[in-house]
């Protein structure tokens, strides 16, 4: 089964557009597990535009809440770049897994991948650390083969592989091109031994494809997700999006 991990950020931002509480995270966090979704996500940024320090540590206590009365347990995912708070707060934390992801200054959104050649080394012992703390560690990454090696040679579990020029695409040629991309960077993942989630500008119409993908483990979804959830509700929503999976939904 591919599992579906939920991205509340979204939840947040519109929290803090108003100030207060409302809507809230949490309530968010309780209906998508409700709902079924197999792991909830989070990116806390430097700026807290969205998802706040607090966000992370109520999520982290209410999903240990949730996983004492569930079986099987939903994951904890938190995603961001490496800078130093944000590498305390996962090991004071300790999420299921860390997605690591780097950053560009004034950014919207994440759409860089990791250099490997040249940011291993200092990702290196940072993933040391957080799988000495016992947190699977994922690398955003694009469908270089030679960098998927070299992610596995620095020592990750996972990568994600990042969707957007697939979700992007408009015409079949370009759609059959950017998937084979995944596919080949997909089978040299399998090859070495690294789990495979994915993500970035997935929704309803291209998630169903995404179920050929060799290997693929997990997808995060945050901002269609929470755009369709606007029009349908939450609940369906995620349920929607289990659905596009290939899971099936009560």
């Amino acid at each position: 089964m591919i599992a579906l991990s939920v991205n509340v950020n979204k939840i947040a931002t519109l929290r803090n557009s108003r100030g207060g509480d409302i809507p809230d995270v949490l309530t968010a966090v309780d209906t998508c597990v409700a709902a079924g979704a197999q792991g909830i996500t989070v990116h806390p940024r430097e700026d807290e535009r969205h998802i706040t320090p607090d966000d992370v540590q109520d999520i982290a206590e209410r999903l240990i809440e949730i996983n004492t009365q569930k079986s099987p347990t939903v994951e904890y995912n938190i995603e961001g770049d490496p800078r130093p708070d944000l590498i305390d707060m996962v090991l004071r934390t300790k999420p299921t897994q860390c997605t690591l992801v780097p950053v560009v200054t004034g950014e919207i959104t994440s759409h860089t991948v990791w250099d490997i050649r040249k940011d291993g080394d200092m990702l290196k012992p940072i993933i040391a650390s957080l799988k000495g703390a016992g947190i699977r560690v994922s690398l955003f990454s694009g469908t270089d083969v030679d960098q998927i090696a070299m992610t596995r040679d620095i020592g990750a579990d996972r990568i994600e592989l990042y969707t957007a020029p697939y979700a992007m695409a408009q015409t079949k040629a370009e759609i059959d091109r950017e998937f084979g991309l995944l596919e080949n960077a997909a089978v040299k993942a399998m090859d070495l031994g690294l789990g495979i989630n994915a993500g970035h500008d997935l929704n309803l119409d291209n998630l169903p494809l995404m179920q050929e993908l060799p290997g693929l483990l997990e997808v995060s979804i945050g901002h269609h997700l929470m755009a369709d959830a606007l029009y349908i509700g939450m609940e369906a929503a995620v349920k929607a999006y289990r659905q596009a999976l290939g899971q099936q939904v009560k």
